[in-house]
């Protein structure tokens, strides 16, 4: 299997990752990486279901995907869809279009099935005895490898509950949240932050103009760091605020709320860092699939 184009498609509640990837002696490493950006959450927010306009903006993502996989004879192994493909009232009209556009049936998976394997991808880079937070557009999931539980908070949820900036109601919010959420065997322990809202905050930190995997992974940043990310970003105008690096095509506007979240998230776990981390689902399901 070494050194075969092997990919995976990753369909969430904002955007859609394809990933086409080698294994190197053992490892896997990365060859194209490509986000377009979906919102399927949104539709879920407004309507319960997907509407026909976006199923129709999914299918030429996925056709899009589909001739990249093609154009580098990439074998796909697997395309998944996430928190807002859980919610849907018409999941099946969605897995038709894709299927037709991808030449693969996706298949739903839970929120635990989606943070172990999440956790998976960090271990093959990082090691055990980690924590890793994956803040997606509709859910976060944490995992240190023996438990992982998924939370239906994202940061395109939090945008479209609270808006761009979250005002005096998070306070409560983050309370009623937790109220049912368990942390033990999670705190004080490395964490790695996962999903796009860790990829747009080391972009910024770092004014990377352009996605860098090699410059961001195991990026390590304080509270103190994400604060003044935060701060700065809010700040800004929506429009200035779309011209930093990472926040294009929409993450602006979902951004603020991300860090907030992830800030709550690290007041639980009691930590003062964490790590960035590229790797997420998409890759936990190679290897998985590198198993069989």
């Amino acid at each position: 299997m070494d050194n075969k184009l092997v990919a995976t498609v990753d369909i969430g509640s904002h955007s859609c990752i394809l990933l086409i990837a080698a294994f190197e002696e053992g490892v896997l490493v990365p060859k194209l990486q490509k986000v377009e950006v979906c919102r399927l959450g949104e539709d879920i927010y407004e309507h319960g279901a997907i509407t026909e306009k976006r199923i129709k903006e999914l299918e030429a993502i996925m056709t899009k995907f589909r001739m990249d996989l093609h154009a580098l004879g990439a074998n796909l192994k697997a395309a998944v869809m996430t928190e807002a493909m859980r919610n849907a009232e018409n999941p099946n009209e969605v897995i038709a279009a894709v299927e037709k556009a991808l030449w693969i049936k996706p298949r739903i998976i839970s929120g635990e099935e989606e943070g172990k394997l999440t956790y998976r991808s960090v271990k093959e880079w990082h090691g055990e005895g980690l924590v890793t937070i994956d803040i997606g557009g509709g859910s976060t999931e944490l995992s240190n490898g023996d438990n992982t539980f998924s939370i239906p908070v994202g940061a395109l949820k939090m945008f479209k509950a609270m808006g761009p900036i979250p005002g005096p109601e998070y306070k409560k919010f983050v309370k009623e949240t937790f109220k049912e959420v368990s942390f033990k065997g999670m705190t004080k322990k490395p964490v790695y932050l996962i999903g796009g809202t860790g990829t747009a905050l080391a972009m910024v930190y770092l004014n990377k103009q352009q996605f860098d995997y090699k410059a961001i992974e195991g990026l390590e940043l304080s509270i103190s760091d994400l604060d003044a990310v935060t701060t700065r970003i809010s700040n800004l105008s929506k429009e200035l605020r779309a011209m930093l690096p990472g926040l294009e095509n929409g993450r602006h506007e979902v951004i603020i709320c991300g860090l907030f979240w992830l800030k709550s998230l690290l007041e639980k776990l009691r930590v003062e860092t964490f790590k960035i981390s590229t790797a997420g689902l998409r890759f936990g399901l190679l290897y998985e699939e590198e198993k069989k």
